[in-house]
């Protein structure tokens, strides 16, 4: 049974047959792909747009969409085997798991790192648990990695270019403040889907500390050396800013410091100049900037910046209706 969990397990036919798909949608929005199918969307973290798009996409394609909340309106779950259940958790999800494949087609699953062990949370031990158990595709809708979003980034890169091949574009990821730690998962993806791509990538960060974990990085490296392309580290704002064809920005805690809020505080402080604004785009080639949003203006972007024609953020929002439509279809043995 096939998942959706991580486009690295993916072949490279494969991601291009979703990004087909998906343009597909764009053009000819409704249709039966999903026809009597149905997807449980369980969300232990807050969304908009991940919600928006997967309850739309189902019911554009014909299908059916139940939105749980475990702890809110759905009980709360335990995911470890051999505890004695007798704390909040009401049912475990071997049984829920079991329950919804029993109910639906698809399952869907968006759960954040508790941001106290990187060790523990780098196990993604929810998804990893519903894709155990259940007896039905799971999709990732974002946990520490995201690859929705990297389909819709990489959908909007090929629209924006006018083709498919994105081989030697220079591609800045890059960190930028933010008053909260926040996930590693979309830099993850970035960094995943631009290497995939073929592209010239650069990680653009204020230490070595908040260089991304290791599993990322040696994907990225693979991929570098089965597409092509290149990826480099740098902390010099302007020299990876120089030339580039994209720029990516997102907001990540630093690893080391993962769980001590406090002690990371006082260091990224210190880097609020890694904003994102017209000073720094003009140093590149012309480039496009984006986004995976929410994000705080004149904190992670100036105005000028998300306001810029070179803004690409709400094409790539857009493109997340349209890439999980072709991630059901294709799921759920639909017509793409």
């Amino acid at each position: 049974m096939k998942h959706f969990l991580n486009t690295q397990d993916l072949s490279r036919a494969e991601l291009d047959a979703l990004l087909a798909a998906a343009a597909r949608f764009k053009r000819a929005p409704v249709g039966e792909a999903l026809k009597g199918k149905s997807i449980a969307l369980v969300f232990f973290n807050a969304s908009l747009r991940t919600r928006a798009s997967f309850e739309l996409g189902a019911f554009q394609l014909g299908g059916h969409a139940i939105v749980l909340q475990p702890g809110k309106d759905a009980w709360p779950i335990e995911f470890d085997l051999g505890t004695v259940m007798d704390g909040d958790a009401e049912e475990h999800i071997a049984e829920v798991a079991k329950v919804l494949g029993r109910y639906c087609d698809l399952i869907g699953v968006r759960a954040f790192p508790k941001f106290t062990d990187w060790s523990l949370d780098r196990q993604d031990r929810v998804l990893q648990a519903f894709a155990r158990h259940a007896t039905v595709p799971v999709v990732n809708m974002e946990t520490i990695t995201h690859p929705c979003q990297e389909l819709a980034h990489a959908m909007a890169l090929r629209e924006h270019f006018g083709t498919n091949d994105l081989r030697g574009k220079k591609y800045v990821l890059t960190w930028t403040y933010h008053p909260k730690p926040l996930n590693t998962a979309v830099a993850n993806s970035a960094l995943t889907i631009a290497t995939r791509l073929g592209m010239d990538v650069t990680l653009l960060c204020p230490t070595p500390d908040y260089v991304l974990d290791e599993r990322y990085m040696g994907w990225a490296r693979d991929n570098v050396a089965e597409a092509g392309g290149s990826l480099h580290v740098s902390h010099d704002i302007e020299a990876a800013y120089a030339g580039a064809d994209v720029v990516y920005a997102k907001s990540w805690g630093a690893l080391p410091f993962f769980g001590s809020w406090a002690a990371e505080k006082a260091i990224r402080d210190r880097y609020r100049h890694f904003i994102v604004d017209e000073a720094k785009m003009a140093l590149t080639n012309d480039a496009v900037f984006s986004h995976c949003l929410p994000l705080r203006r004149n904190v992670k972007a100036t105005d000028a910046v998300m306001d810029s024609p070179r803004c690409i953020a709400i094409d790539e929002a857009e493109n997340r209706l349209h890439v999980q439509k072709a991630v059901m279809a294709w799921l759920a043995g639909g017509a793409a």
